[in-house]
């Protein structure tokens, strides 16, 4: 008999539905946020949103809104397409805040 092997799979949880799942070691974790590879992400509820902001060493971080059963989180994920070289690993991520839970 083998043992069950139980692979950790990283969700973004928002309005009830799980907006993005991968394994954890296809994630990264930068000061405090899990980044998700943009290809975990559940398409249907991103949109993208037209603000920006720019931090000092990973550079300009986009924008999504997410819409869930019929709700609007503005802004609630962010993703470096071009970031600084520090900040690489984390190219076309996704890491999400404004009461998107992540869990492990």
């Amino acid at each position: 008999q083998n043992p069950s092997i139980v692979v950790a799979m990283p969700k973004a949880v928002w309005n009830g539905k799980v907006i993005a799942e991968a394994k954890s070691e296809e994630t990264e974790s930068v000061e405090g946020n899990v980044y998700f590879p943009l290809s975990s992400l559940k398409k249907e509820y991103f949109k993208e949103a037209k603000n920006t902001t720019v931090c000092g060493w990973k550079g300009k971080a986009n924008y999504y809104d997410i819409e869930v059963g019929g709700k609007t989180n503005a802004g609630a994920a962010w993703i470096y397409k071009e970031p600084k070289p520090a900040a690489a690993k984390i190219k076309n991520f996704v890491a999400f805040w404004k009461g998107v839970k992540v869990e492990s």
